[in-house]
C-alpha cells in the first residue's frame, strides 16, 4: 500500500488527506498544533463564537460545493450589499436583483453615481458567465487600475469598493491583482456570503471528520520540522523514491509526502522559492452590547472615512448562535496588524460606532481580540502567473495550500484535491 505523509492541517492539508485515503494510500497527517483548521479555526466561550480572524465562506467556491456538506454545516446568510457609513450618515447599498426590499433605497444612494449603478449591472452580466479559468488567465493590473478603467467614479471607488474589498483583500488601497476582484465579484453575483451555526472552525471540523472517517491517521502537537527527499529526481542517497520526515520526537518515511503547510514554513521545508510569503494580516475584535440590534441587521458596516475599523458586522443578528440569547455580538476589523493595544482598538470601533449611530449610545464590552499576522499571502498584478506547481519540490514530494492557486479558501480546498490528484496519478492510485 502507498504510505503518504501529509505535513499540516489546514484545509488543504485535511482534503488532499481525505482524498488520498479514498484513494487507497495509507495516511498519516502530522499538525504542530492542537486544533486542527489553520487558519480557518472558531474559539466558543460562555455562549459566544469567535472565529479566528473576520471570514465568511462564499457558497459559490466550487471547492466549498464539492468538498463540504453546506446543509450539515447549518449557515447562516449576510444578506447582498453593505451599509455605506461615516459620521451622521448610514446608506445602504444592496444587489436589487436578490434583495428586491433593498431596490429602492439602492436605486436613491448618492454614495455612488448613478453611472456606477449601470456599471455594477455590467459588470454583473460579463463575469456570471466569464469562466474561473478565464478570470485568471491573461493580462492583468491592480483592481483599483481595472475600475477606473471601466469607468467606474472616485466615490465608488472610496465609499464602497475600497472598504468592501479592502476587507476581502486586506487591501484598502486596492492595489490587488483584478484577477482576484473578477473573481470575487463572480462568486457574490452567483451565490451568496454565510458562516455556518457553530462558527467558520466548523469548516475545518467537518474536513477532518471526513478525512478521519477515510482511514487517515491524524496526529496533532506534532511538528514536521525537516524533510529528505530520496526519490529519484532529488539529490539524496538510494533513489528509492522514499522521503524522510523529521518529527519533534521521531522519524518517519513515506513513499510521499504532502507539504500543506503554512507557506514560510513550507517553503523551508521544500526549498521552493516561488512559495509566496509576503503577508496580509489582519485584527479583529469582538464587541457584545445589550438591547436592540443595529439598523444595518444582516450586511456589513463599511467605513467609508477610514480603516480604523475597516468594517463591523453583526455577527449574531447573521447567525444568533454566535451570542448568548440576552446579548448581541459585533466583530470590528482592522486591516494590518497595528501595535495599539487591545484598548485603544476598541476605543476607535467605539468612536466609529459613536459617530455612525449619533442617536443611540453603545455599551459595548470587548471580549476577544484575534491578531492574526498572516490572513492571506499579497496578491499584486501578476502573482498568479508566478506561483509554484503542486508538483514544484524535488522527489515525491507535493505542494497543498492556497499559494499554488490564490488567496482564498477556495483556493486551500482546490489546493488539497489536486496535490492528491497528482500522487495518484504517479503511484497509480484509483482517484
Amino acid at each position: 500500500m502507498t504510505e503518504v505523509v501529509v505535513a499540516g492541517g489546514g484545509l488543504a492539508g485535511l482534503v488532499a488527506a481525505r482524498h488520498l485515503a479514498d484513494a487507497g494510500a495509507d495516511v498519516r497527517l502530522f499538525e504542530r498544533h492542537r486544533d486542527l483548521g489553520g487558519r480557518v479555526r472558531s474559539l466558543r466561550q460562555d455562549g459566544f463564537v469567535f472565529d479566528r480572524g473576520f471570514q465568511v465562506l462564499f457558497t459559490a467556491y466550487p471547492a466549498a460545493e464539492r468538498e463540504l456538506d453546506f446543509d450539515a454545516l447549518d449557515l447562516r446568510y449576510f444578506k447582498p450589499g453593505a451599509v455605506v457609513a461615516r459620521p451622521d450618515h448610514r446608506s445602504t447599498l444592496a444587489d436589487p436583483f436578490r434583495d428586491v426590499d433593498a431596490a429602492l433605497e439602492t436605486a436613491l444612494n448618492r454614495d455612488v453615481t448613478f453611472r456606477d449603478k449601470l456599471k455594477v449591472y455590467e459588470l454583473r452580466q460579463e463575469l456570471a458567465d466569464k469562466s474561473d479559468r478565464e478570470i485568471f488567465r491573461g493580462s492583468d493590473q491592480s483592481t483599483r487600475e481595472y475600475l477606473r478603467e471601466r469607468g467606474f467614479s472616485e466615490k465608488f471607488l472610496q465609499n464602497f469598493a475600497a472598504p468592501f474589498y479592502g476587507g476581502i483583500t486586506l487591501d484598502r488601497g486596492l492595489e490587488t491583482s483584478k484577477k482576484v476582484f473578477e473573481f470575487t465579484f463572480k462568486m457574490l453575483t452567483v451565490g451568496r456570503i454565510a458562516v455556518p451555526s457553530r462558527g467558520m472552525g466548523a469548516i475545518s471540523e467537518q474536513l477532518a471528520e471526513n478525512a478521519r472517517e477515510a482511514g487517515v491517521e491524524i496526529v496533532t502537537d506534532e511538528t514536521v520540522t525537516d524533510l529528505d527527499a530520496t526519490g529519484p529526481d532529488a539529490t539524496g542517497p538510494g533513489g528509492s523514491g522514499r522521503a524522510e520526515v523529521e518529527l519533534g520526537r521521531e522519524s518517519a518515511s513515506a513513499d510521499a509526502v504532502v507539504v500543506a503547510t503554512d507557506p514560510k514554513q513550507a517553503r523551508e521545508l521544500t526549498g521552493v522559492e516561488s512559495i509566496p510569503t509576503e503577508a496580509k494580516g489582519c485584527v479583529t475584535q469582538y464587541f457584545a452590547f445589550d438591547g436592540p440590534e443595529l439598523d444595518c441587521g444582516k450586511r456589513l458596516l463599511l467605513n467609508a472615512e477610514e480603516d480604523a475599523p475597516n468594517q463591523i458586522a453583526q455577527l449574531s443578528s447573521v447567525a444568533p448562535e454566535y451570542a448568548p440569547d440576552d446579548r448581541n455580538l459585533l466583530s470590528a476589523t482592522f486591516l494590518g496588524v497595528p501595535d495599539d493595544p487591545d484598548e485603544d482598538l476598541a476605543a476607535q470601533t467605539v468612536r466609529a460606532l459613536d459617530s455612525w449611530y449619533p442617536e443611540r449610545r453603545l455599551d459595548v464590552d470587548l471580549l476577544h481580540t484575534s491578531r492574526v499576522e498572516f490572513a492571506q499571502f499579497a496578491q499584486p498584478p501578476g502573482i498568479h502567473d508566478r506561483l509554484p506547481d503542486v508538483r514544484a519540490p524535488d522527489g515525491p514530494v507535493y505542494l497543498a495550500g492556497e499559494y499554488t492557486d490564490a488567496s482564498s479558501l477556495n483556493a486551500a480546498m482546490m489546493s488539497g484535491r489536486t496535490a492528491a490528484k497528482r500522487v495518484a496519478e504517479d503511484f497509480d492510485l484509483d482517484f
